[in-house]
């Protein structure tokens, strides 16, 4: 005998809105792992120009701790100061060659990671200058972004789906299917050859399908719920990356405009200052410890905004059609 069976209950549509949604949800899933790729290279990218940035500092205050060391022999040669400030100035350049090598080390380290993370060396210059690039400031509180076709969001609303066609194919298994076909029969008997067609259809007395149906229905519940705490979690996520951006902006632009601009400018005062008698070395060292931890600060600051604003545009990430 041949069969053929017949679904009913809706079966195979069931299966195909399953079908359907596992596509829909691994697409989206495609799309989550590359948004976040371009988030890690980003922050390996700035991470290194960063770096670079800071190496760079390290070099001008090694360059500038010996032009006081040679300031300070000059001044202990004529007599007009201690050999104590020229010891002092050494030890001013030796911590200096000292931070030179961290940072080298810290930058060749940063480099390696970003050719690790893309997969292949790093060939050329980075663009330093992108971390420059700052928006307007501005005033009064920022509109709130909307988390609607978000990658998160788009991923709930995915697994809900695949669950909603669980249900579905959990209920259209309660309805038994059919099984049709011809066959050939012998009659012992007369020894003929019949063609018969049978019909048959199964009676699942102990097994309803209701355990099944109740398993998905709690799937989904909870797949339902999931949605809603995402939605509430990514409002929340959104809320603080934009808060930071900001702060970070707000910070950036006052540790690289005026505060550096003052750091820069006591330290030039101090140096003539120095040089001429006028101001003493503790004062000179002072105002150069001040600029180089201005001139970090405004590089972290730099840093820190372009990572923040890189993490705001992953959580906002628009989910593919």
């Amino acid at each position: 005998m041949l069969n053929l069976p017949i679904e009913l209950g809706g079966k195979r549509s069931a299966r195909i809105a399953q079908a359907d949604a596992r596509t829909d949800r691994a697409l989206i899933e495609a799309a989550v792992q590359q948004a976040e790729l371009r988030y890690q290279v980003t922050q390996l990218y700035v991470d290194a120009v960063a770096a670079l940035r800071r190496a760079a500092v390290a070099r001008d205050q090694l360059r500038i701790a010996r032009e006081a060391l040679g300031a300070a022999q000059v001044r202990v040669r004529s007599g007009r100061a201690s050999p104590l400030e020229e010891q002092r100035a050494d030890v001013a350049r030796i911590n200096a060659q000292a931070g030179v090598e961290q940072a080298e080390r810290l930058a060749r380290a940063a480099w390696d990671n970003l050719a690790r993370r893309i997969g292949r060396s790093v060939n050329g210059a980075l663009d330093e200058g992108m971390i420059d690039a700052m928006p307007a400031a501005v005033t009064g509180p920022a509109l709130p972004m909307a988390t609607e076709g978000t990658l998160a969001m788009a991923a709930a609303r995915a697994d809900v789906a695949i669950s909603t066609a669980g249900v579905q194919i959990a209920r259209s298994q309660r309805v038994p299917d059919l099984a049709v076909g011809p066959g050939l029969r012998r009659l012992s008997a007369s020894n003929d050859t019949a063609l018969v067609f049978s019909v048959s259809v199964p009676l699942p007395l102990f097994n309803g399908g209701r355990a099944a149906v109740a398993q998905a229905a709690a799937e989904q519940s909870r797949a339902e719920a999931l949605q809603r705490l995402t939605e509430q979690e990514v409002a929340q996520a959104i809320t603080s990356a934009q808060a930071e951006a900001d702060n970070a902006a707000t910070a950036a632009r006052a540790a690289s405009g005026p505060a550096l601009e003052a750091a820069q400018e006591a330290a030039r005062i101090a140096r003539i200052g120095y040089r001429e008698g006028k101001f003493g070395q503790l004062d000179l060292l002072d105002a150069e410890r001040t600029l180089a931890q201005t001139r970090v600060a405004a590089i972290d600051a730099l840093a820190a905004y372009h990572i923040a604003r890189a993490r705001l545009e992953r959580l906002t990430a628009r989910a593919p059609e």
